[in-house]
């Protein structure tokens, strides 16, 4: 299984982190048939925001871009203690949450960060529908926040 999601993070030089503790009364993924339900992912790594502001003032769009990367990886972490990677048929639906500062317009871009793991983790089957939102505040002050919609096996 050398070109399963688990090397391919290897290859990209990632490891699942441990998933992150949900900060308030919910689960970090449910299943509901075939499709896995992840909660909004913060850029958290071992249990710490790696930046908080907005991005457009304070954080630039190349780090937020990077943050993306983070929250889309917590992402994967969640639905691989529930399922395990290697039942994910496709990665269906995100949504990225952009923290904003007045008149910053490239949450897509942003979001990009999370959309090109999710490509190459998985290919084609990477491919996604996608939201990118911006907002005026995410918990904790993230600069960004991702949820996730996979099909699984």
């Amino acid at each position: 299984m050398s070109n399963g999601p688990h090397a391919k993070l290897a290859e990209l030089g990632l490891t699942l982190p441990e998933v992150a503790a949900p900060l308030a009364s919910y689960v970090p993924a449910v299943q509901s048939g075939q499709h896995v339900y992840v909660s909004g992912q913060l850029p958290l790594a071992e249990g710490k925001l790696l930046a908080t502001g907005k991005v457009g003032n304070g954080v630039s769009a190349e780090q937020a871009k990077d943050l993306a990367q983070r929250c889309a990886l917590n992402a994967l972490a969640a639905v691989d203690s529930l399922v395990g990677l290697e039942n994910v048929v496709k990665i269906v639906k995100l949504t990225g949450f952009v923290a904003s500062a007045p008149g910053f317009t490239g949450q897509p871009g942003v979001v990009n960060g999370a959309s090109e793991l999710f490509g190459a983790v998985f290919g084609e089957a990477g491919r996604h529908a996608r939201s990118a939102v911006g907002v005026a505040e995410l918990p904790l002050d993230a600069p960004v926040e991702v949820e996730v919609i996979v099909e699984v096996a």
